[in-house]
């Protein structure tokens, strides 16, 4: 970007999605102006006005300053809007939000996460590491690292890397010009932009190819990942960088990482559970291996990495109630989060309150959500939240709900949600959704603590 920007100023369309924020809080950084538009106010964006930022939430043409040097939008924000609409007739260069990142990524060396699951941990975890390490420069992350407490690290004019997020979603990845690219999985998403599971993983191998001659693509074994570009594999078993004598000690994963042949790379540890954890350690440990880091300092970073917000976070942990708050919505993260959560408390009854996200996806996925869904003992089901699309005829949490098998199962109105949990005095909760169900948590958290 041109460093002499003082005075100029850049127009956010959907400023409160997580990863228009980060690019908002960089580029303020570099001394632009910030504005911005979203339908929802929300903590995110009240942090963001806190920071210095112009935010509003109506549909107001007239509220866009007129010396905009340019507009960045996400693929959420619809055609028709007023706004999106006004800047055109104002001649004001649109951008979306991934060609932005794609400008940012040929900057310097780009390590850039892609993944139906598992990404935003991953890239969390990569840029601990690379913090812990003393390694300069910046980050984007797709959710709010805790131990940052925020979606982005910004660098300096030193840096060395940027970290990123590379997202599927509208094809967005292929923006980028990735040093290091890692693929953590391909599971069938985003059908409503891809039409089936073979064009998604089309997509992929686009994204890995874009990877630089003198990098490297890395991927879970078994991917089917296909390139000319040198590779590294990962995986519980069997690959290039795997894990063995997996186990919990003293309320901490441990596990051994090796490399193929058998030579012992080291003893790790991390507060954060499941099998998608440890693969995600190991996407971060062999990218950061690659980044000239040695194993030691990558062990010693990753103890101390507390995770994501809404990723598998616990809220609540006591001796009566444990609570966890989730952004899983694809019918394998749900999966993945509860046997999670199994595994940790055998003799828990598990209550799972969820909220369907995107009506095409619960349609896609109706008979998986509803296999997953039923690992729980007991499940709250909301309505669908539409986000970006029109309901669709019979698609409705109803017809979801007489699929589900466990042992307890109804629907609930969000309006009703407090009163029902406090109702039933469950001793092992988890909400899950990425729609609006977080706004929930804050008071979930105060009703089980009283």
């Amino acid at each position: 970007m041109d460093n002499n920007i003082k005075g100029r100023m850049v127009y956010f369309l959907g400023i409160g999605g997580i990863g228009m924020s980060a690019l908002a809080r960089y580029l303020q950084s570099l001394g632009y102006g910030i504005f911005g538009y979203d339908r929802t106010c929300s903590p995110l964006t009240k942090a963001l006005e806190t920071e210095g930022m112009f935010i509003h939430y109506e549909d107001c043409p007239d509220l866009i300053p007129d010396d905009i040097e340019f507009a960045v939008f996400t693929p959420a924000v619809p055609d028709n809007l007023k706004e999106r609409n006004k800047l055109k007739e104002m001649n004001i260069p649109l951008m979306k939000r991934a060609e932005l990142l794609g400008k940012l990524s040929r900057q310097c060396r780009t390590v850039a996460v892609s993944g139906s699951h598992g990404k935003t941990t991953t890239t969390a975890m990569i840029t601990h590491i690379l913090l812990e390490s003393g390694k300069h420069f910046s980050a984007f992350i797709g959710g709010i690292a805790k131990n940052i407490q925020s979606n982005v690290l910004i660098g300096d004019s030193h840096d060395e890397f940027i970290v990123m997020e590379a997202d599927e979603f509208d094809r967005s990845f292929l923006h980028l010009s990735p040093y290091i690219s890692i693929v953590t999985s391909i599971d069938a998403d985003h059908l409503d932009i891809y039409g089936d599971r073979q064009h998604l993983i089309e997509s992929f191998n686009q994204f890995v190819d874009k990877t630089s001659d003198d990098g490297i693509v890395i991927y879970r074994e078994g991917l089917p990942v296909k390139t000319n570009k040198r590779t590294l594999t990962y995986d519980i078993d069997m690959a290039d960088v795997y894990a063995r004598n997996i186990r919990i000690e003293n309320g901490l994963t441990c596990f051994s990482v090796k490399l193929l042949g058998g030579r012992l790379l080291g003893n790790f540890k991390m507060q954060l559970y499941g099998e998608h954890n440890i693969l995600n350690v190991l996407a971060a440990v062999a990218a950061c291996l690659q980044l000239g880091l040695d194993s030691k300092a990558i062990a010693d970073a990753l103890s101390s990495f507390e995770g994501v917000q809404r990723r598998f976070d616990f809220r609540v942990r006591n001796e009566k109630i444990c609570y966890i708050d989730d952004y899983a919505h694809h019918p394998e993260e749900i999966k993945a989060s509860l046997k999670a959560a199994r595994n940790l408390f055998p003799d828990k009854k598990l209550t799972v309150v969820f909220q369907p996200h995107l009506f095409s996806r619960t349609r896609d996925f109706m008979e998986s959500f509803a296999e997953s869904l039923s690992i729980a003992d007991s499940l709250i089901l909301l309505d669908i939240y539409p986000a970006r699309e029109l309901p669709v005829e019979g698609v409705t949490s109803s017809v979801l709900l007489e699929k589900l098998t466990c042992r307890e199962k109804r629907l609930c109105r969000k309006e009703d949600l407090l009163q029902l949990i406090e109702d039933i005095h469950p001793e092992l909760l988890i909400t899950m959704g990425a729609g609006d169900i977080d706004r929930f948590v804050p008071e979930i958290e105060k009703l089980l603590l009283r």
